[in-house]
């Protein structure tokens, strides 16, 4: 009877935790209430009144407002004053950059999924699907991936020209100034599409809608700045680059060396108070060709010109390429791939205050700048990219395992290639579910920094899975390159994506948990702020932020420990398949928030350096995003049936990633009583998640090999010609022609006729149509379709003396 109530009081105790908010009063209450209840069912009179006791301190230690201030307060204060880092300007500006969106909901561990279900279901206006079936596509049926990666060197003068008058450089600028003016949306659509063409044309649209010119005038240009530069912008008569990253400073924004100097000089023809520039920038993409270059620089007032402050912080400038002293034109030579990267530099080149964005108020304010507007870049550029990537590996590598057949089966009915091509169709529907969500974020108004470091980071990583098992199933004919490779070029790009843009480790062991801890935790900075000021009302500020931040805590934990034992406990927005998947993100939510409060109170400052929890904490976050994104997408194509496979496996990958981060985060926690708590709320009955198995997989890799409405839905938006002399549309015709001959070559074997390798295969044929086993219009179909696939599966090969003299 004791051990029956004793369990039936924790359950109850721990669905109060979890689901209702009381004061610790009514708490204490409740603790006297259930140690009455135990005693009646046999609990000894000394344990009882042992328990009354503790509960009596906790109570008067908390209750009461001056003992609690004295003894938890003040010296948790005291600690934590002493205990955390420094915070240097930039890592501030980036904290406090963006918006808090469905991140904010994950973090904190009780996620409503109203707000992710109600997010809009991206979609294109009737202006932006035309440009996507017209100057996109005409746009990609001029692009020679070939001739700009080996030939050229460059893109074509008729594509500069075509890019130029249809205005792609153009997509973000308003209409009023002659752009575009496209959503979020349909800027990842333009980008997915020309991608699947050529990553070399696709980064050259990137980069001037992206970060860029445009992007920061908009925001914070001055009106002359936007009415000069923005109209020019858009008709391509400006091209423009932006300069950040250079020799000695990358990620460290706060160690820019690039100097601008406030003094008076001359500027057309007249004395001006101005900046002398000195500076050297590498990797810059569109530098070598650009007539307008956004600047990054440390400015600097030694003389006082403009005020009492010497040093003026980061800053950002438009300095036309053509000034004295700017030295730009060489290029990089990044892996191959043939966009136009390069150095640039400048030596005492003098421009006047207006050249700065935003005018001379905007002095010292660049790194915040910067930091907001590439959380809206972040989330589009590359993630697009990536998504084109997995798209077209999937695509192409379908049509690959269905056409190539070994021992007479096509190779796409080998478990082993199962396994990749299934591996492929998941992380493929998960990228674009991913990116689709953050742009329908974007284009309802939010800049959510957190969200979009995740789909940068980890959609460049699963591509990079992708392109590497799109390799694999091709075998050879992935490797050797020339006009017929469709892969190699994707393949040499991939790191370019890993590495841009916030390169990959320090996204995901500084920025995402660093920066998500921060920004959407409820009461984290107010303690910090609280912890760090002085004056009378600190400590009371500091006290109400911890109070609320332990019961917060405490209800995350339970709600943890409660869902983990009983999942149907947890909520979802809705029945059927996909149900439990929403019920164990908000396990998982409620999971990773009280550990990474109780990592927080264990380690304090020191949990900025132990940047492989930060990192499993990261992942534990974006695969729940990317986990959520997949049910969004699922909802939004109306719960298709035949999708569910992709749905399914993209979940359960998913959520068993979040499993061993968690699971790693517990394994290596310095602190091992911490640790066991953590396990104990994270996993009460262990591990249970399990990836996708083989039944799944089997159905996944079915999707690639055989036509249907889900394939196409999953490639949807890349670019496939129709011609079969085409190299993609070569493959769509030889998987088409495989398809076809199917049932002829199923009837010969049936019979008993099975070309050997000896002979000659038309010869075959007309003894087969002699001894009446096939028809003439059969032999021509068999005789057609084993053209196409030699065509298909082919390599290049090239002459000594042409293979000498390439580059």
């Amino acid at each position: 009877m004791f051990w029956f109530v004793l369990v039936v009081l924790l359950f109850a105790m721990l669905i109060l935790l979890a689901k209702v908010k009381l004061s610790l009063t009514r708490w204490l209450g409740l603790l006297v209430i259930a140690d009455v209840i135990l005693m009646l069912a046999g609990m000894s009179m000394p344990v009882v009144v042992l328990i009354l006791l503790l509960i009596g301190a906790a109570g008067v230690l908390f209750a009461t407002d001056a003992l609690r201030l004295k003894w938890v307060s003040r010296p948790l204060r005291n600690y934590i004053r002493k205990s955390l880092p420094p915070m240097s300007d930039t890592e501030k500006a980036a904290i406090e950059a963006g918006t808090i969106w469905w991140d904010g909901e994950l973090f904190r561990g009780n996620p409503d999924f109203s707000r992710l279900l109600t997010t809009p279901k991206p979609a294109l206006s009737a202006a932006e699907q035309a440009f996507l079936d017209g100057p996109t596509d005409e746009l990609c049926a001029m692009l020679d991936d070939w001739q700009i990666s080996h030939d050229l060197r460059d893109l074509p003068p008729d594509v500069w020209t075509f890019i130029r008058r249809h205005r792609f450089f153009a997509m973000v600028i308003p209409a009023q100034y002659g752009g575009l003016e496209f959503s979020a949306h349909a800027h990842s659509r333009v980008l997915q599409k020309i991608a699947s063409r050529s990553t070399a044309a696709a980064v050259t649209v990137m980069v001037p809608n992206s970060l860029g010119p445009a992007e920061l005038l908009l925001a914070y240009g001055t009106k002359a700045q936007k009415d000069y530069y923005l109209p020019r912008l858009a008709a391509g008569d400006e091209i423009p680059c932006f300069a950040l990253t250079g020799p000695t400073a990358g990620s460290d924004a706060s160690a820019i060396p690039d100097t601008g100097i406030v003094c008076r000089g001359e500027f057309g023809g007249e004395e001006v108070l101005g900046i002398k520039l000195n500076w050297e920038k590498r990797y810059i993409t569109l530098g070598p060709v650009a007539t307008v270059l956004g600047l990054a620089f440390h400015a600097y007032d030694p003389e006082h010109l403009l005020g009492k402050h010497e040093d003026l912080g980061i800053t950002c400038a438009l300095i036309p390429t053509d000034m004295p002293g700017v030295e730009i034109g060489r290029r990089h030579d990044p892996l191959n791939i043939a966009f136009m990267n390069g150095p640039n530099s400048g030596k005492d080149v003098f421009i006047p205050l207006d050249h700065i964005i935003g005018g001379p108020a905007m002095i010292g304010k660049g790194w915040r700048m910067l930091v907001e507007r590439l959380s809206i870049g972040r989330g589009i550029s590359l993630p697009s990219l990536s998504v084109a990537a997995g798209k077209m590996c999937v695509d192409s590598s379908g049509a690959y395992a269905r056409l190539r057949k070994q021992f007479h089966t096509s190779i796409g009915r080998f478990e082993g290639v199962e396994e990749a091509l299934a591996r492929m169709a998941g992380l493929t529907y998960l990228m674009d579910a991913g990116e689709r969500l953050t742009v329908s974020a974007l284009d309802t108004g939010e800049k959510p920094a957190v969200v979009t470091a995740i789909v940068k980071r980890y959609l460049t990583e699963t591509m990079r899975q992708v392109v590497d098992d799109a390799m694999d199933v091709h075998g050879g004919r992935g490797i050797c390159m020339g006009p017929s490779n469709y892969l190699g070029r994707l393949y040499q790009s991939v790191p370019v994506a890993i590495t841009v843009e916030g390169a990959n480790i320090l996204t995901r062991s500084l920025m995402i948990f660093g920066q998500g801890a921060m920004r959407c935790h409820p009461y984290l900075q107010q303690e910090i702020a609280a912890a760090r000021a002085d004056g009378d009302d600190a400590l009371q500020r500091f006290d109400t932020a911890l109070m609320a931040h332990l019961a917060y805590t405490t209800a995350n934990a339970a709600r943890a420990m409660l869902y983990g034992i009983i999942g149907s406990l947890a909520p979802s927005p809705v029945a059927g398949s996909s149900a439990r998947y929403y019920r164990q993100i908000a396990r998982y939510s409620a999971a990773t928030s009280a550990m990474a409060d109780l990592a927080l109170m264990a380690l304090g400052g020191a949990l900025k350096r132990k940047e492989a929890i930060s990192g499993r904490f990261a992942d534990a976050m974006a695969w729940m995003y990317l986990c959520s994104a997949v049910l969004k997408r699922f909802e939004d194509e109306g719960r298709q049936r035949s999708d569910e496979p992709l749905m399914h496996w993209a979940c359960q990958h998913s959520l068993y990633q979040v499993q061993q981060a968690l699971d790693g985060i517990i394994r290596n926690f310095p602190y091992r009583p911490v640790a066991w708590k953590m396990r104990v709320w994270a996993f009460p009955l262990g591990r249970r998640a399990s990836p996708p198995d083989d039944k799944l997989m089997h159905q996944l890799a079915e999707i690639l090999i055989e036509p249907s409405a889900t394939r196409k839905r999953l490639v949807e938006g890349i670019y496939i010609s129709a011609d079969s002399d085409d190299l993609i549309g070569r493959l769509h015709h030889a998987m088409r022609m495989t398809i076809h001959t199917e049932s002829i070559e199923r009837k010969l074997k049936e019979q008993g006729q099975v070309h050997r390798p000896d002979q000659d295969y038309d010869e075959w044929l007309h003894g087969l149509v002699a001894a009446f086993m096939l028809n003439q219009a059969e032999a021509d179909l068999l005789s057609k379709a084993r053209l196409s696939i030699r065509q298909a599966v082919m390599v290049d090969d090239f002459s000594t003396e042409t293979f000498t003299d390439r580059r």
